[in-house]
């Protein structure tokens, strides 16, 4: 009996694995392209605030037809309520729209591997915000990986706000319209997520970030610059070791 179950069990997890692999390819291109589309096809009189409804709305399409796919849609709404769903996201969904109009703006100032790159500086704010709120604590590697983020960050805004912006503008602009408004969506994104306790795919970030690199040389043909090519390796050091070395309380292990 145990014998033919497991062979039956094994089967039925082969479908599941290859879904896994399929969506997380999926959303590794997503977050790779995303950057470079937005700044291909994304008018500079383009009004920002229509564009992120338009987004989300977007999204809210293709979850229900992916909600329609999977059968499970009337049982989404049957215990869906309006209050819970604004005690529950609505801070959070604010947060996120404010975060998207601020990644709006930088998009179209900031090449598409240095604004990728910059935006990961969202884990140390995550990391932050989940202490402060959460209390939860950081292992001495974790600390080790954020110390490597805010290098590359560091790194990556002395580098860009040196060079002059795409518009023939100094590094005053490149700061004031590219790289604090990355910075401060970073910092918003930090806090959704610890309200959302949402922790990051690390697979997912450091293989989107090589997408971009890759999309970029191609289709704008643009190299990495020297700064990229210094803070990209940091970034996915941090990442790996942030998510391979969470923080353990030995207290509670013992």
């Amino acid at each position: 009996m145990g014998s033919s179950s497991a062979p039956a069990a094994a089967a039925a997890a082969a479908p599941s694995r290859r879904k896994v692999a399929l969506y997380l390819a999926l959303l590794t291109l997503q977050y790779g392209a995303q950057p470079l589309i937005s700044k291909r096809f994304v008018r500079e009189d383009t009004i920002v605030t229509s564009l992120v409804l338009a987004t989300e709305a977007a999204k809210v399409i293709c979850a229900i037809i992916l909600l329609i796919a999977e059968g499970s849609l009337k049982k989404q709404f049957s215990n869906w309520t309006l209050t819970g769903s604004l005690t529950a996201s609505g801070l959070p969904a604010a947060i996120y729209a404010l975060q998207n109009s601020l990644l709006q703006v930088s998009y179209k100032h900031l090449d598409s591997l240095t604004f990728s790159i910059l935006n990961q500086t969202k884990l140390l704010w995550t990391a932050f915000f989940t202490f402060l709120i959460l209390g939860q604590k950081q292992s001495s590697r974790q600390v080790l990986a954020l110390a490597l983020l805010i290098g590359a960050a560091v790194l990556l805004s002395v580098g860009e706000s040196s060079s002059k912006g795409s518009k023939g503008g100094g590094s005053d602009y490149i700061l004031l319209y590219g790289i604090i408004p990355v910075t401060v969506a970073s910092v918003l994104s930090g806090l959704a997520s610890s309200l959302c306790q949402w922790a990051s795919q690390g697979f997912v970030i450091v293989s989107a970030l090589l997408v971009t690199a890759l999309l970029q040389f191609i289709f704008d043909g643009k190299p990495p610059s020297l700064y990229c090519l210094i803070a990209l390796p940091l970034v996915a050091s941090s990442i790996f070791i942030y998510q391979k070395h969470p923080y353990v309380d030995r207290k509670k292990k013992d």
